[in-house]
């Protein structure tokens, strides 16, 4: 927003706006490696009248997304694939003005929460360029970090924006299901845990972007609304805050990780908000099960591309996602349709006593490159899901249940890396989410942190 604010004064071109956006990326980059080709010559067509005009975006290689924009979905068995038309998200981002300059790294299929594919490589993190920036929206994390572009499109399947915020030290908004446009094929479930949305530096950009790419849970845009940017300069009321570092799995929770969640919701109790330790009760196995309706979302893509993939040239976690997904009939569905269901009852039980959760984003501080092995062929894809989830226990609860949740950089830790707190709010609870998350900000700014790796 303060570039759109130097454009509307007159102080700066969209033009400049973007020769700068290029430069910046480009002197990041090499270091990053998060970009899947060169900057475009020229930005994807946008509307120039909108509220974002002139903005610069990355969009994620996720899917066939920016119509005219080459994709890959991470995979060396996808070449030469081009997006015919735009994703509803897309068309929006386009109405609000922003303007596209390139694609972000992802791994294959985005089922890792690491960006390291064998077709693009390590995506390094810009605070230390031994560890990883999280998956699957790892790119988009890191230039967005690195000062290179205010804000970056992602999507979130299990934690895929969430996961990248907290291990660069951004800001990652999961909106709830059906707030903005899903991430939908032809042969996706209905209830697919995924969601499209970006990772952001500020909850005023968040906010601002939400309005001007949202949907209401009806289906109606939300743009020129300004609910959630007017929400934000307000206080919310005296909540009941639920705090919970301990995850729903058996893995350990680094206690750098659990103390930045703690001192969160201390801040938040400070503030006036009352705490009351207690997190939605759940079976970890229903988290698995349910995380396998994008599973199988992702392998049906796959398979009904209108060209066939070269299998061979997948990594090992892929191929047995295209097994998984060719295999699922009707009782496949409904077990992990069940366990959705279960899930997100056991959450609702949650937030009818509760207003807001907190936790931990990530167990673990930022990993080391190739700690996650996405081209591993040992286990099946729940081992998979497990491994996942021992690193980040704490997100895919909400893509399985639907409800909001954002990462914000609260914490940094003793070697100076970011660590992420994850609030959650009930079914269309962003204006809550928001409202905390500007009262946390206020209280602990992130602002004055800068990554080694920075533009300018």
């Amino acid at each position: 927003m303060g570039l759109r604010d130097l454009m509307l004064r007159g102080e700066l071109t969209a033009e400049e706006v973007v020769e700068c956006a290029r430069a910046a990326v480009e002197s990041v980059n090499p270091d990053l490696n998060a970009l899947t080709s060169p900057l475009l010559d020229e930005p994807q067509e946008y509307d120039a009248d909108g509220c974002l005009a002139g903005v610069p975006l990355l969009v994620k290689d996720s899917s066939p997304f920016a119509r005219g924009m080459p994709f890959s979905l991470g995979s060396r068995a996808i070449r030469g694939a081009v997006a015919t038309q735009d994703h509803q998200l897309m068309t929006r981002f386009r109405s609000a003005g922003l303007a596209t300059l390139g694609q972000t790294t992802a791994p294959e299929l985005s089922l890792s929460f690491a960006t390291e594919s064998r077709r693009y490589g390590v995506t390094r993190n810009p605070w230390a360029l031994d560890r990883g920036v999280g998956g699957s929206s790892g790119g988009a994390a890191a230039l967005v970090a690195a000062g290179a572009v205010p804000l970056a499109h992602g999507n979130d399947g299990a934690g895929s924006l969430r996961i990248p915020a907290a291990s660069c030290g951004v800001i990652g908004l999961k909106p709830s299901r059906g707030r903005t446009p899903r991430t939908a094929t032809l042969s996706a479930p209905a209830q697919e845990p995924a969601v499209e949305f970006a990772v952001t530096k500020s909850v005023r950009d968040t906010a601002h972007l939400l309005d001007a790419v949202g949907l209401s849970l009806r289906g109606e845009p939300t743009w020129g609304s300004g609910r959630h940017v007017t929400a934000i300069s307000r206080a919310p009321r005296r909540l009941q805050i639920g705090i919970s570092t301990e995850p729903w799995n058996t893995t350990a929770v680094d206690h750098q990780v659990a103390a930045a969640a703690v001192a969160a919701a201390e801040m938040l109790e400070w503030i006036g908000h009352s705490l009351v330790p207690g997190k939605p009760r759940l079976d970890s196995e229903d988290i698995v099960e349910g995380e396998m309706l994008a599973i199988y979302a992702a392998g049906r893509a796959v398979l009904s591309a209108p060209r066939p993939v070269d299998a061979s040239l997948l990594e090992a976690v892929s191929r047995k996602v295209l097994v998984e997904a060719q295999a699922a009939g009707a009782g496949a569905l409904h077990a992990a349709t069940q366990a959705q269901q279960r899930i997100t009852a056991a959450v609702d039980r949650f937030f009818e006593v509760h207003d807001l959760l907190v936790t931990p984003t990530l167990a673990q501080l930022p990993l080391r490159h190739g700690t996650l092995d996405y081209d591993d062929p040992e286990g099946d894809v729940r081992a998979w899901l497990r491994k996942l989830f021992d690193y980040g226990p704490f997100t895919a609860v909400f893509n399985v249940s639907g409800h909001p949740a954002i990462s914000l950089p609260l914490g940094e830790s003793r070697e100076g890396l970011p660590i992420g707190v994850q609030l959650v709010a009930p079914m269309g609870g962003e204006v809550l989410l928001l409202q905390v998350a500007a009262e946390l900000e206020q209280a602990m700014p992130w602002t004055g942190r800068q990554p080694s790796i920075f533009a300018g």
